[in-house]
This record gives C-alpha cells, sequence and structure tokens, in this order.
C-alpha cells in the first residue's frame, strides 16, 4: 500500500525497497559467460567480479522475451530477472545449454534483490542488504511504483512486454551493446539502427497531466493527438473522438505527491514524441489533458 510518509521520506534521503517482483537465476560453469553473451543484448563478458550491467533477452524477431539485470558475482553469474518468468525463464535458457560448461539453478529466497533509491534507481542482488544501505529508509513496492513512474522508468511486464522491441522503450543506452557479437535478435536491431535510422514505429514516453486533472487513467486507456470534445450521453466512441487521432496507449500511471499532479508513461506514434507535445487521455467517458515530458 501507498505510503505517504516513506515517499516523502525517500524524497529528503533516499531509501531501499525490497524487489519481491524480481527473482534470482545463477549461471555456474566455466562457459557462462560466453554463453550468456551470445544470449542477451548488452556486453557481460567484459563483467569484472561485483559489477552488474542491465540487458534484455530477445526473440530472433528482436522482440522482449525478459529484461535482466546481470551482476558477476564469484564463480557465478546472478541474472536479476522478473518474479513471474523465473521459472519458464530457467527451463527456456537450461534448454539452449548444448555442449558448454554452464549450469542453471534458481537462487529466488536465497539471494534477494533490492533497489536503492537516490539520484538513480541502484539494483543490488546479494543475500542480504549491505551495510551502507541499511540505514536507509525502506519503502513497499506500490511507494516504489509511483516513484518509479515518476522518473519514467520502465517495468518490464507494465511498460514492456513480448511485443515490445528495445528500441521502442527507449531502453537502448543502458540494455544494448551496439560494439559486441552477435546474439539473438542482433539483426532486428541493427537494421532498425543503421538502416532505419533507429526510427520505429511508436515509442514510450513520459507524459503529466494538467492540473485539472483528478482521476489516475486505468493501463490501456487511449492516447490521441488532440483533444476531442466531451461526448455527448453514454457514447464510447462519439463522432467527435473518431475524428481525432488515436497515437497509443497508457501503460503505467500515477498521482505524483511532489509534482501534485498525475503522471504517466505510454507508447505513442513516433511524430508524437518531442517534449511539450499535447496529448488527451481516455478511458470511458473520461478525458485528460496531458504533454509529453
Amino acid at each position: 500500500m501507498f505510503s505517504l510518509d516513506g515517499y516523502q521520506a525517500v524524497q529528503k534521503q533516499g531509501g531501499v525497497v525490497r524487489r519481491t517482483d524480481r527473482r534470482v537465476l545463477a549461471v555456474a560453469g566455466a562457459d557462462r559467460a560466453s554463453w550468456l553473451q551470445g544470449l542477451v543484448t548488452n556486453d557481460i563478458a567484459s563483467l569484472a567480479d561485483g559489477d552488474s550491467r542491465y540487458a534484455a533477452y530477445l526473440t530472433p524477431q528482436g522482440r522482449m522475451i525478459s529484461d535482466m539485470n546481470v551482476v558477476a558475482h564469484g564463480d557465478r553469474l546472478l541474472l536479476d530477472v522478473p518474479a513471474p518468468l523465473a521459472a519458464a525463464l530457467l527451463e527456456k535458457l537450461d534448454g539452449l545449454i548444448f555442449s558448454e560448461d554452464a549450469q542453471l539453478t534458481d537462487e529466488s529466497g536465497r539471494i534477494l534483490v533490492w533497489t536503492v533509491i537516490n539520484e538513480e534507481l541502484i539494483d543490488v542482488v546479494a543475500q542480504s542488504l549491505p551495510a551502507r544501505y541499511k540505514s536507509l529508509p525502506e519503502i513497499d513496492l506500490d511507494t516504489f511504483e509511483v516513484i518509479r513512474i515518476e522518473r519514467g522508468v520502465p517495468r518490464f511486464m507494465a511498460d514492456m512486454n513480448e511485443d515490445t522491441i528495445p528500441l521502442e522503450a527507449g531502453i537502448e543506452d543502458r540494455a544494448i551493446s551496439f560494439t559486441k557479437g552477435c546474439y539473438v535478435g542482433q539483426e532486428v536491431i541493427v537494421r532498425v539502427t543503421t538502416r532505419g535510422g533507429g526510427r520505429v514505429a511508436r515509442r514510450l514516453v513520459r507524459w503529466h497531466a494538467d492540473d485539472s486533472a483528478s482521476v489516475v487513467p486505468m493501463t490501456g486507456s487511449r492516447i490521441f493527438a488532440n483533444d476531442p470534445s466531451t461526448p455527448e450521453g453514454p457514447q464510447a466512441d462519439p463522432p467527435s473522438l473518431r475524428a481525432s487521432k488515436d497515437i497509443g496507449r497508457v501503460t503505467s500511471s500515477a498521482f505524483s505527491p511532489s509534482l501534485n499532479k498525475v503522471v504517466g508513461l505510454g507508447y505513442v506514434h513516433r511524430d508524437f514524441v518531442e517534449p511539450g507535445t499535447n496529448i488527451t487521455v481516455v478511458w470511458n467517458d473520461a478525458r485528460i489533458q496531458a504533454v509529453v515530458k
């Protein structure tokens, strides 16, 4: 449950949240790094002990199967992955081990995931929270979700899913190495970035509603390029709305206490991603005016 006290404490001094929405898989064996290097988007072969790197695991068509933080931890690589996908990922990845010296295990429950909230959101994978962070206030996931949305950080299974190309979500700067060797889905990523100039059909944007908005829109609410007039009567799709340009959908939204307004994330057509673009968010008979940030 959202805690205003916890939220305000984090605004003042930072905080930590235990990521019970994440699980940890481990890869052991002499070939662990070279094997995983050929599967994920980022360069994990160069990780030094204790280092971590954010990456995505893609289909051959460049769509996301999952995101992950990869941590070099002694003689193992730890994979911080979405909790609902952990079992399926373990089975899928295990099926991709052939002659390589690599072994996969599920370390959930023994190794935990924490996010440290300061100027950045730093994920820590460890058996317990490191002592240097224990003095920070701990918040729950609902409170963290508001902070995440405020900062425009996408979450897999909310703002990214199996239909998402990493470039659409804007995570390429931290999730993709453009200098490493081959990985699954690389051909699509290279084709879009080199031949297509990085242009994708849609992009994830952060938006802020105007001060008159009093309701947080539902996930999946439609985003329009202009301001459709309020319909008369209980019409789901009035003529004025049908004449407007439907450009996208809301993926996450929340009320921001510090900004005192509704904020959110959503995918919009690539022609409407510039900061300052006015949009209208519509669900049922409700609508709010917003601006891309």
